[in-house]
């Protein structure tokens, strides 16, 4: 039902060169330089750039001051989620048969948010092929709604078991559309989603290990981690830390543990006091390792994203430095 649509001509082309961009990949800046600078000449409300094989999606959207900015994965995860849960509200859909399905990667402001819907938020480890095993387990029982990972892949509905850019750029623009005859934009709606549930900010930092003395190191840090989790991260206290693959939930402010209903897999969790969650993954390919870090700061006035948004940065900042990374 989209009509004012603009293309990029040049990167209309089938070609595996992908000569007009460093790497075809949404969630690379550089990746959107031509389409965000057709979008200023043409004043466009809305960028979608897929990468070639059309799973992962990222995109540009206005700002206040009119300028284009990017989203990152978790943002656009978090926009899709709000819109389908308030839309499946709004239609008197929601009767307890329902759920939605993150990575335990991705922002915890998808489970804050369909926790307030009462609809069940299901995490799965890192990989799409968790989300669809989810949607199998549920067939016939609860009714997949969406969700998604905060490496850009989104979904929802059943008709397709994967992340899939197509499903994920006509929801988003229906969504910019919807908002839009209200007299909003997508990054007022943030911010209003902001504002409700809490402001949540994520950060990704990747080390790479050089040989086999690399490998060696990471297999070191998260044997360390484990034996010798930090007690304080962030001047909060490290309240849970998850060991994936151990398959254990360990309390450590009440000195209890549960079992986690997940495959096994080398991850380490810690989540504090204040709801922090530090994430850490180490490569199974490649002498890498991954810490993903997500904090939550609150937005009493949209007015104050900036400040807010420079206190949270400061603070995942703190912490990678309290860290040592």
């Amino acid at each position: 039902g989209f009509e004012n649509i603009s293309i990029v001509k040049e990167q209309a082309v089938s070609d595996g060169n992908f000569p007009t961009v460093k790497s075809p990949n949404p969630e690379e800046k550089s990746a959107l330089i031509m389409s965000i600078a057709q979008a200023e000449a043409e004043k466009a409300d809305l960028v979608l750039a897929t990468d070639p094989d059309a799973d992962r999606v990222g995109i540009a959207v206005r700002n206040p001051k009119g300028e284009m900015i990017l989203l990152n994965g978790n943002m656009t995860g978090s926009l899709l989620v709000h819109y389908l849960l308030s839309q499946w509200k709004a239609l008197n859909k929601l009767d307890g048969k329902q759920f939605v399905v993150k990575t335990i990667v991705t922002t915890e402001l998808i489970k804050r948010m369909a926790d307030a819907y009462q609809v069940p938020c299901y995490d799965v480890l890192t990989g799409f092929k968790y989300i669809a095993e989810k949607i199998k387990e549920n067939e016939g029982k609860a009714s997949f709604i969406g969700g998604g990972e905060e490496s850009y892949g989104y979904l929802a509905g059943d008709f397709v078991r994967d992340k899939d850019a197509v499903i994920a750029c006509c929801l988003i623009a229906e969504m910019t559309a919807f908002y839009a005859n209200q007299g909003k934009s997508l990054y007022q709606m943030l911010l209003e989603i902001y504002h409700e549930y809490g402001f949540y900010k994520e950060d990704l930092l990747s080390l790479t290990k050089q040989g086999k003395s690399g490998a060696e190191e990471i297999a070191a840090m998260m044997v360390n981690y484990r034996n010798n989790p930090p007690k304080e991260i962030g001047g909060q206290k490290v309240v849970l830390m998850k060991d994936i693959q151990a398959g254990i939930a360990y309390h450590l402010d009440k000195g209890t543990q549960e079992p986690i209903a997940l495959p096994k897999s080398n991850v380490l969790q810690f989540f504090t006091a204040d709801g922090s969650k530090i994430t850490v993954r180490p490569s199974g390919t490649e002498p890498k390792i991954k810490f993903y870090f997500g904090v939550i700061g609150q937005l009493p006035d949209v007015q104050q994203y900036d400040e807010a948004n420079a206190a949270l940065q400061t603070k995942i900042k703190g912490i990678i430095k309290e860290m040592k990374l």
